[in-house]
């Protein structure tokens, strides 16, 4: 019987978009207040470098995926470059990582919806978001690209405001609280490193957080309408968006108001646009956020299910979940993933945030692992492969110097977040999440073997 396969549904305008929204996270809009207090304008340097190393990864990405047409996801080259017990341990873990964003995505989703409606339970809009984007995503994956492409939309539109009104009030010197705008704010308020180098060290952390996500792009090659310009296109993209959109905002920002001015527990966009004397500017940014929460939801649906049905056809999960509907959406899958998020939610309310903080920190440190696992698999496929690597067209620049450049940066990521003491416990915990999936993988390898000993004699 012939194997079933995902539909091409998604266009170029879809991937060009879900590439923005994948770089561009609810970390920038609210969590850049926190980053630019810890750095100060160093801050730039850090969402610049950090922006160079996530192109790299995204480019050894690129590469592997459109050296054989074949490849729905990454799971499928780890299996071939790096054997079954990689796949699996890699599959799974790729889907716990957006799992987690899931659940941190549909808890904001509450608490954004309680801006608007104080009344209401905190657990009722993520319920009734979620519910939404499972029917969305089994209706096809167009619907899903369609989606992507206005949250995103609204991302860009709220960035490119603020930068253009950023502009204007610093060409026109415009005053604020903390005196007038200018560029000199940059590096006249204590140099480009105010709080040393520590304080720019520690700020990597945050930025990478808010790069998570930039690999999904990369999930929807085996979706894609002429995935061999369209997924290069998107890939190429990258270093413009990041100089636009986060290095421009944050140029911006703190052009207007001195890094020392900017409140860390606020979003520094209600700060510019509320300068300029726009009243509803924290109403306008909670829609920013809400549909940037709900954009990184609809992600963790989408990109999950796709997991699951890429491990289900490598035999990693059970066979149900390689079943496709009439409009080949993987349904078994998608409904597998809901559940568990939604088990997630209602766990979010009656456990503790330590425990929730715990598990988004596990999250970013197997991201490391996830981009890790890509750049290796890169290096393999280029010294056992090279008749295929000299026929493709998007070849990683710098190679190998790129690749080793790539996981001494995640090394270092590393030691960061052992340095802070909010994430130093994630390293700990992590590991037990990597022993537990090898033990699974060796105790189902077993009674396979089993079985077909049995079968056999």
């Amino acid at each position: 019987m012939e194997q079933q396969k995902l539909a091409r549904g998604l266009k170029n305008r879809h991937v060009q978009l879900i590439a923005i929204g994948g770089a561009i996270g609810t970390g920038l809009f609210l969590g850049a207040g926190k980053s630019i207090h810890l750095a100060g304008p160093s801050i730039l340097f850090a969402y610049l470098i950090t922006g160079i190393i996530c192109f790299l990864i995204m480019r050894s990405l690129g590469e592997l995926l459109l050296s054989n047409l074949n490849y729905h996801s990454f799971v499928d080259f780890v299996k071939d470059y790096l054997g079954n017990m990689a796949a699996f341990v890699t599959g799974w873990t790729y889907w716990f990582c957006w799992i987690s964003i899931a659940m941190a995505d549909l808890t904001a989703v509450g608490l954004y919806t309680q801006y608007w409606f104080p009344g209401v339970p905190q657990w009722m809009p993520g319920l009734i978001a979620l519910v939404i984007l499972l029917f969305m995503n089994l209706a096809t994956v167009k619907l899903f690209g369609e989606m992507e492409f206005w949250f995103a939309l609204v991302k860009v539109i709220a960035i490119l405001a603020l930068i253009v009104v950023g502009i204007v009030m610093i060409v026109k010197g415009f005053s604020t609280n903390s005196g007038a705008s200018s560029f000199t704010n940059l590096w006249s308020h204590g140099g480009m490193f105010p709080n040393g180098i520590n304080g720019f060290l520690l700020s990597f952390q945050m930025v990478v957080f808010a790069f998570v996500g930039i690999e999904l792009v990369g999930l929807t090659a085996g979706e894609t309408e002429n995935p061999e310009r369209v997924i290069p296109k998107a890939i190429n993209n990258i270093p413009i968006r990041v100089l636009l959109f986060y290095v421009g905002a944050l140029i911006v920002i703190m052009s207007i108001y001195p890094w020392s001015a900017i409140v860390p527990t606020e979003s520094p966009f209600v700060q510019v646009f509320a300068a300029i004397g726009i009243a509803a500017a924290a109403g306008i940014v909670n829609f920013v956020v809400l549909t940037s929460a709900a954009s990184a939801c609809n992600s963790a649906v989408f990109s999950t299910s796709r997991m699951v049905y890429s491990l289900g056809r490598e035999q990693n999960a059970p066979a149900a979940m390689t079943k496709l509907t009439t409009r080949q959406v993987p349904a078994n899958a998608l409904f597998f993933s809901t559940v568990v998020i939604l088990i997630a939610v209602v766990l979010n309310y009656i456990m503790p945030e330590g425990v929730f903080t715990l598990i988004t920190s596990v999250s970013t440190v197997c991201f490391l692992f996830i981009w890790g696992i890509t750049v290796i698999c890169h290096l393999k496929y280029r010294k056992t492969r090279p008749e295929l690597a000299a026929q493709n067209k998007f070849k990683m620049p710098l190679y190998p110097f790129a690749n080793y450049l790539i996981l001494a940066f995640l090394a270092f990521i590393l030691v960061v977040l052992a340095l802070a003491e909010d994430t130093r416990v994630a390293l700990f915990i992590t590991p037990v999440w990597f022993i537990m999936l090898v033990v699974i993988y060796k105790l189902r390898k077993a009674k396979v073997d089993q079985v077909k000993i049995a079968e056999n004699s």
